[in-house]
């Protein structure tokens, strides 16, 4: 069964920066692509950012600019995150899309993050 971890989390004053960290393993079929999403409460879970298996990135508007995906290995991604604001306050959560038809996903238990104002 593949296992999806996050890491990073916790708590940050507004303006300030967090590195969060996702690892996939007992992978035995190619990845397609690693996202961050993450759920306020009371919201809907929203992509955050993305990266393909040939690095093709994708952000969402309100994080263009401040916060940065990138790829440590074939199964690890990070997520960089500078100037961060209170609204950015979240449990975010990292999915691992397989290459496979149909697609498969698998998802992570969730890293809190905390922007205090």
């Amino acid at each position: 069964q593949v296992q999806v971890v996050e890491s990073g989390g916790g708590l940050v004053q507004a303006g300030g920066s967090l590195r969060l960290s996702c690892a996939a393993s007992r992978i035995i079929i190619r990845i397609k692509s690693m996202d961050w999403y993450r759920q306020a409460p009371g919201t809907q879970r929203e992509l955050v950012a993305g990266i393909t298996s040939g690095d093709e990135t994708n952000y969402a508007d309100s994080v263009k600019g401040r916060f940065t995906i990138s790829r440590d290995n074939a199964n690890t991604v990070a997520l960089q995150m500078n100037s961060l604001k209170p609204e950015d306050t979240a449990v975010y959560y990292c999915k691992v899309r397989l290459a496979t038809i149909p697609s498969r996903d698998y998802w992570g238990q969730g890293t809190q993050v905390t922007v205090s104002s």
